[in-house]
């Protein structure tokens, strides 16, 4: 594990390392997922959240912009929409959104923290996912109930292990065709762990102990925006994680960075290289469509990608994506 204290600082700009090594800006190339942001509304309150996502957030995709991006989805040769919040299925409009996306043909990822099919009105959403073929990405930021409550809190933990049974009696995890990805999430200032390893760990505690099966784990560093820079501050350690990151930058990353074949959309409909840079207010290049409604295909899928200095969180150690690691 790497920790704050190995890393000396290194004051390159994002920006400076990149063209220092491809003596050119990070462009996309392509667009293969439409990243689709539906609220910050949440059931939980996680401390590692860059969204800030919680119960009384407002923020919500409303009904005219989901009528933008499934049109968007039937216009264009995106293969993915992969849904995320807040908890995305507190949105109205979501059940709507992944069948109407289904019927298109797209491939549908869900991001789920576990904990919300628990709330009321949320109990037919397994069976609606295995219907769907809607493949899961499911937040379990650790293996160990102490650690997962005291960042996401209290029974948490308790609420995830019985969704993730609920989810494997319906094949989840098991079957090929009903892929679940768990995620790690680091408790602290530090790069995650090796990500095969880690995955070995999880399986054998998740199997042993409660009976689990999950498909792959991704590993996903913490980005220093909102909850968990707000915790940098409190604790003095927002320069040091900076260090940290920066000083483990990894050129062989950059091929594999999400934003080069995705484009986020927030929950307004505007237009980001990435959910970070969603949260951070930093939309896509001016010479793109910096809207849903206005969508360009051919401007979005060659961009000049927009990098700031948290751009390092995802080029660290061995990367990380949506998807988890890249080197």
């Amino acid at each position: 594990m790497i920790t704050l204290r190995q890393q000396p600082p290194l004051r390159a700009s994002f920006r400076q390392r990149v063209l220092s090594v491809s003596n050119q800006p990070l462009t996309a190339q392509g667009i293969m997922t439409l990243q689709v942001n539906v609220g910050y509304r949440c059931n939980l309150s996680c401390s590692h959240c860059h969204v800030e996502a919680g119960p009384e957030r407002r923020e919500i995709m409303d009904s005219a912009t989901i009528d933008a991006v499934l049109d968007t989805l039937a216009r264009y040769p995106i293969a993915t929409l992969d849904i995320t919040g807040g908890a995305p299925e507190l949105n109205p409009q979501f059940r709507r959104l992944v069948s109407a996306a289904r019927k298109l043909g797209k491939r549908i990822i869900v991001r789920t923290n576990l904990a919300v099919l628990h709330e009321p009105g949320m109990e037919d959403l397994p069976v609606l996912y295995r219907a769907q073929e809607v493949e899961l990405i499911a937040s379990l930021p650790c293996y160990q109930q102490d650690n997962v409550d005291r960042m996401r809190g209290s029974g948490t933990f308790s609420r995830c292990i019985d969704s993730l049974r609920r989810l494997n009696s319906l094949g989840y995890g098991s079957q090929a065709d009903h892929p679940l990805h768990l995620v790690y999430n680091p408790a602290g200032p530090f790069l995650p762990p090796h990500q095969a390893a880690l995955e070995q760990d999880y399986r054998r505690v998740l199997r042993d102990t409660y009976g689990i099966s999950f498909t792959s784990l991704y590993a996903i560093t913490n980005m220093p925006v909102g909850r968990f820079r707000d915790r940098l501050v409190r604790s003095n350690d927002l320069d040091k994680y900076h260090d940290l990151l920066s000083g483990s930058f990894n050129p062989a990353t950059l091929e594999g960075v999400m934003c080069r074949t995705l484009v986020s959309v927030g929950w307004d409909g505007r237009l980001y290289d990435c959910d970070f840079n969603q949260i951070l207010g930093m939309t896509v290049e001016p010479a793109a469509s910096g809207h849903i409604r206005s969508f360009s295909y051919e401007s979005l899928a060659s961009r000049t990608i927009q990098v700031g200095d948290h751009c390092y969180g995802c080029t660290a150690g061995h990367g990380s994506t949506c998807t988890g690691a890249t080197a």
